[in-house]
């Protein structure tokens, strides 16, 4: 994903602060639904320390062709508000240097690189700015593309259905 249109990818003290905690378990496993959109959960956990619920936008998806090649997109506002993000959870395996393409319905976002690995996969993060949540509330699929090998990618498809309304309801 570019730069210049998505922000900076970046894990700061202050971003890891607000984030939902990534547990061993699967993403799509944490927290308690609160309401679902289209596709789209809303999922609520208090993280150990934290002083209130904290809220994300949640699908899980696997790769058509690939069953055990899957991903997990999660959306949420820092505890300031002052953020939005998307953290995306790749499977282990994936080519680091190549990083995470995205494309929204046939047009091409761009690729951003991942901050870290954990034991259930690697994390790419990106501050949204208002462009990117525009076309994601507009589109009707993203492409989240990860690579195994330098000429490998493999295109994972997410339904948009529900995100606008699900995005719009996180608190």
């Amino acid at each position: 994903m570019q730069r210049s249109r998505l922000g900076a990818w970046r894990l700061t003290g202050a971003a890891v602060a607000a984030l939902l905690l990534l547990p061993a378990a699967p993403a799509s496993a944490q927290g308690v639904v609160k309401s679902v959109h289209g596709d789209w959960q809303i999922r609520c956990d208090t993280p150990p320390g934290a002083q209130s619920e904290q809220c994300a936008l949640i699908q899980s998806v696997t790769a058509e062709d690939r069953p055990n090649v899957g991903l997990t997109v999660i959306v949420l506002k820092t505890a300031d508000r002052k953020s939005r993000l998307m953290r995306v959870l790749a499977p282990l395996g994936v080519l680091l240097p190549s990083g995470l393409g995205l494309k929204i319905d046939q047009a091409d976002i761009g690729r951003a690189g991942f901050v870290r690995c954990l034991p259930n996969g690697c994390v790419a993060e990106v501050v949204m700015d208002d462009k990117l949540v525009g076309q994601l509330k507009a589109g009707q699929f993203a492409t989240f593309i990860i690579f195994q090998t330098p000429e490998e990618g493999i295109g994972i498809p997410l339904s948009l259905s529900g995100f606008g309304a699900g995005y719009d309801s996180l608190p």
